[in-house]
């Protein structure tokens, strides 16, 4: 007996799983915890609740249907970019899944999958999951909790299955040319405009928490930092769906971007910053703008490309935070947490560099039977601003459909619902909406039982205020 098929490879396999993990790795614990960490404390239960109901909500739906509309046969729904704009509805539940891994449009464009459909269906969801969990950081502190376990699902069938199958299912986009290594459009993008969306419509805090919006607990933050840091070790080294030489490079890729635009937004900040001094929430943002840069390059472009990516991408983020951010429209839409710069700008930013820096001489995959290597040039090495062209054509689809979607369904949930925690409960904060709180005080410790359970029964909103800003040195 053996456990392996023919055509699994066990090296392949292991990989897959390993990066799966590491990306599933980003979003719990990593974004509960970063954004737990970064955002009020009175919102740290509500924001990490949210992160894991939402990577929850998302496998469900992915095995139910998503998976086959990102990754599946196409539905064609008329001429031109409807002739293969997403893929048939269907399960993933049965027995058959073990079988070898194939998306439908790309066999035959790509080496064969050395491993099962479980196996991509799992590598393909931890992407999805993440997707939603970030563009939530633009809607913390208001957002209702109910209408959250609604959107989630809706949105990741008619927005992300659309993105996914435009660019990585084989869709149209795709068979243009355009390129999305690991997600700077599919995920990243996609998640900028959606939660700046998300956020002009539901509307902005509380006028006093917007002004003093003071994280809770760096330490924490620090952690889902570096765990988002090195679990994209996975998402970009996995994306090639084998453990060659293309994988290693993308890694390397991701780290090297990622330090020089930490580095690039720390002297920003204390060349041009508001304080001139360097402070690590600047530091973060740095961090996220390089990974996501690099995430649509980053087994496209050689070393030296992956370098300029993250100076450019990080100085240019830098001003659209500190700049385009002070405009009339930036002020009016409150972002909490600047989604739409670190991860909106950033990858539309890295994606259009894509076009830039792709290197021919990077192989993606071998030739063999005197087949050509698989590579990609653009306008500087491979002389092809064609490919440009591409890129800045997937961008607007993707804007224009996401922001479409998320418009349409949060106009039709707020028929049926309010889409904001009413303000007595924003007063309040996660003992209002959860009964619970991140770092409850010595007198709630020592209350009676009935107390601690049910807090917000017994307490008035007045002696649950927040507590008073940190007065300026």
């Amino acid at each position: 007996m053996s456990p392996y098929p023919d055509w699994l490879n066990p090296g392949d396999n292991a990989w897959q799983l390993v990066a799966a993990t590491l990306v599933g790795l980003m979003s719990i614990p990593g974004i509960a915890v970063l954004y737990g960490g970064i955002v009020q404390r009175k919102w740290a239960v509500n924001t990490m609740l949210m992160a894991f109901t939402g990577f929850s909500l998302v496998l469900v739906v992915w095995v139910l249907c998503g998976f086959k509309m990102g990754f599946g046969e196409p539905i064609h729904l008329g001429p031109g970019i409807l002739r293969a704009a997403i893929g048939k509805p269907h399960t993933i539940l049965g027995s058959n899944n073990q079988e070898q891994a194939l998306i439908p449009l790309l066999d035959g464009a790509m080496p064969k999958f050395r491993f099962s459909e479980t196996t991509l269906a799992y590598f393909q969801f931890v992407f999805a999951a993440i997707t939603p969990l970030l563009f939530l950081g633009s809607v913390i502190g208001r957002i209702s909790f109910k209408v959250w376990l609604i959107f989630v699902p809706l949105w990741s069938l008619l927005a992300y299955s659309v993105n996914a199958f435009l660019l990585w299912g084989g869709g149209w986009w795709s068979q243009m040319g355009a390129l999305d290594y690991s997600g700077g459009y599919v995920i990243h993008l996609a998640a900028g405009t959606t939660g700046f969306v998300a956020a002009a419509i539901i509307g902005p805090r509380l006028a006093r928490d917007r002004e003093r919006a003071v994280p809770n607990n760096l330490p924490m933050a620090a952690v889902g930092a570096g765990i988002l840091w090195l679990g994209w070790n996975g998402f970009n080294g996995g994306d090639p769906y084998f453990s060659g030489s293309d994988a290693s490079l993308a890694v390397i890729n991701t780290n090297l971007c990622t330090a020089v635009a930490l580095l690039t937004w720390v002297i920003w900040d204390m060349l041009a910053g508001p304080a001139k001094r360097p402070n690590f929430l600047g530091a973060i943002n740095g961090m996220i703008v390089g990974l996501v840069a690099i995430t649509p390059a980053a087994g496209f472009v050689n070393s030296f490309g992956a370098l300029v990516i993250g100076a450019i991408a990080s100085s240019l983020v830098w001003l659209s935070w500190n700049k385009l951010g002070r405009t009339r429209l930036f002020k009016k839409v409150d972002d909490t947490l600047g989604v739409v710069h670190t991860h909106g700008v950033a990858g539309l930013l890295g994606g259009l560099l894509v076009g830039v820096f792709a290197d021919p001489n990077v192989k993606v995959y071998l030739g063999t039977g005197g087949a050509p290597d698989a590579t990609y040039g653009g306008w500087l090495y491979g002389h092809n601003p064609k490919l440009l062209l591409w890129q800045l054509g997937a961008a607007a689809t993707v804007i224009v459909w996401d922001a479409l979607v998320t418009f349409v369904i949060l106009k039709v949930l707020s028929l049926f619902m309010k889409l904001r925690i009413p303000d007595e409960a924003l007063e309040v904060g996660d003992i209002a909406v959860h009964e619970e709180e991140a770092y409850p005080d010595d007198a709630l410790v020592s209350s009676p039982r009935s107390l601690v359970t049910s807090p917000a029964r017994h307490l008035e909103p007045e002696t649950l205020q927040p507590e008073m800003p940190v007065k300026e040195s």
